[in-house]
Formats: C-alpha cells, sequence, structure tokens
C-alpha cells in the first residue's frame, strides 16, 4: 500500500437501526470522546466512527492531515457497513469532518450534530492550540496535560478538584495522548469550513457547550448563524460534555435525531 492510497482509517461499530458517523476532536478518539454516551448512541442506531490517524488503531501518518481525507474516510467506513445514508455528529475538530462530509457527499447525510464546533480558530484559540501543539512534539505531555485540564474543564468542575488530584489526572492524560495528537492539532490551526456552511441543506444542532475556555461559545454560536436553519442547545459544560454532563449531552443529540427521524 503506498502512501497516496492510505489503508481505511480503524473503525468502530455498534448497534442497529439508522446509520450514524462519529467524527472525533484533536488529540481524541471514538472511544474517548464518545464512549461514555455510545450505549445510548447505539440503542437507537448503527453508529460507525473512525479514528483519524494516530488515533486508535489507525497508524499515524507523515502526511499533513486535511478535511477531506478525513471526511472521506468517514464516509467510506460507512460504505463497508452498508449504509446508504446517515447522520454525522461532529465534536470539535470533528464537527469540521461532519460539516466537509455534509458538502462533499449531500446525497448521503441526512442530518447534523454539531459539538463544540468552530467554523475557524480565531487569535485566541489558535494560541491555545499553538501552545498545545509545541507543548506535545517537545514532550512536556505531563505539563500540556495540566494545561489542557485548565482549558478544557469548567470552571465549576476544575475548583472542585484538588491540585494533588489535577495532578494525578494530567499524568494518566499524559500516558494516553495520541501520537497523533500533533497532526490533529496542527489542523485545528489551519482548518476553515466557513465558506460550506451556506451550503449545508439538512437538519442540523449546533450544541454549545457554554463554559467552554478552548472554543469560546461565540465562536460556535457563530457557526450556528451562518448554517442555514440550524438549531441551538445550550449545555453548561467546558470542552469535555462527555466527562462533565454525558447524560445531557446524549439526550440532547438522541432527542434531536428522534425528532428527524419522525418527520419522514
Amino acid at each position: 500500500m503506498t502512501k497516496a492510497a492510505p489503508a481505511a482509517y480503524a473503525r468502530t461499530v455498534h448497534g442497529s437501526g439508522p446509520g450514524l458517523l462519529l467524527a472525533h476532536g484533536a488529540g481524541g478518539g471514538t472511544a474517548a470522546n464518545y464512549g461514555s454516551i455510545m450505549d445510548g448512541l447505539a440503542g437507537r442506531h448503527t453508529v460507525v466512527g473512525v479514528d483519524y490517524p494516530g488515533s486508535g488503531e489507525t497508524p499515524a501518518t507523515q502526511t499533513p492531515l486535511d478535511l477531506d481525507m478525513l471526511a472521506d474516510q468517514l464516509v467510506a467506513a460507512a460504505d463497508a457497513e452498508g449504509l446508504d445514508t446517515f447522520a454525522v455528529c461532529g465534536y470539535s475538530l470533528g464537527g469540521l469532518v461532519a460539516i466537509r462530509a455534509a458538502v462533499r457527499h449531500p446525497e448521503r447525510v441526512t442530518s447534523l450534530v454539531l459539538s463544540a464546533t468552530f467554523a475557524h480558530v480565531d487569535t485566541r484559540t489558535e494560541l491555545a492550540a499553538a501552545i498545545w501543539q509545541q507543548l506535545y512534539e517537545s514532550g512536556r505531555h505531563v505539563l500540556l496535560a495540566q494545561y489542557l485540564t485548565q482549558l478544557a474543564l469548567s470552571a465549576p468542575v476544575l475548583n472542585s478538584l484538588t491540585p494533588a488530584q489535577v495532578r494525578a489526572a494530567a499524568e494518566q492524560t499524559a500516558s494516553a495522548l495520541p501520537p497523533g495528537t500533533g497532526a490533529q492539532v496542527d489542523l485545528v490551526r489551519r482548518a476553515d469550513v466557513r465558506e460550506d456552511l451556506a451550503a449545508i441543506t439538512v437538519p442540523t444542532l449546533v450544541i454549545v457547550t457554554a463554559a467552554d475556555s478552548l472554543i469560546p461559545a461565540a465562536l460556535q454560536y457563530q457557526l450556528a448563524e451562518a448554517i442555514p436553519g440550524a438549531e441551538t442547545a445550550e449545555l453548561a459544560t467546558g470542552h469535555l460534555p462527555f466527562a462533565e454532563q454525558p447524560k445531557e449531552w446524549l439526550g440532547l443529540i438522541t432527542g434531536f435525531l428522534g425528532r428527524q427521524q419522525d418527520r419522514h
């Protein structure tokens, strides 16, 4: 297999019913970002997720990542599972992957759910991502994990922990950082789907993580305003709804998808 024709990404498949594709965030993976709600999603859908290069079982690549490649691999996983049409749920960077999938494969995508998602990074978020990438590539992974804890958790949740607990959690997080983190965060810094948004014609729910310091709520609302007819819902969480409010996050996703199915 040549570098020009990469092998299919490792995929996760659960459940039965209408198709639902999952796109994860930078430095994460399908299990890391959706594991806490997977059973709830799979109870109503055939859930298919792929891990980007350097996450899960997908080998890392030396080639810079791009949204088209990630979106097409996600749809290829649906093809491999025999899904003709599907909803797409994207978290953080995965929201941009979901948007690109909807624009590149409009006849396949039936609806979108975008959580903690942005159309492009502003200067503040680009700076945060630049520090994230530099700390990862320098090997200072415990410091990176502490930095991400400060950025990703809402203030009430972070302040419920002691400094010793944060340090212990950071050491655990540092040991589990996927090798594709640097390349995935590099894509966060470069990705821009603003020109795609007006072309989205499917029902879309934007779930705003209202206490998010990494992807501020204002960026998330800008995204929603540029998608024709998009609905919004707020979660009072930081950047990790799967850690802070998984039950509420699941309820928003399944409630929206259920309403779309009831209309058909």
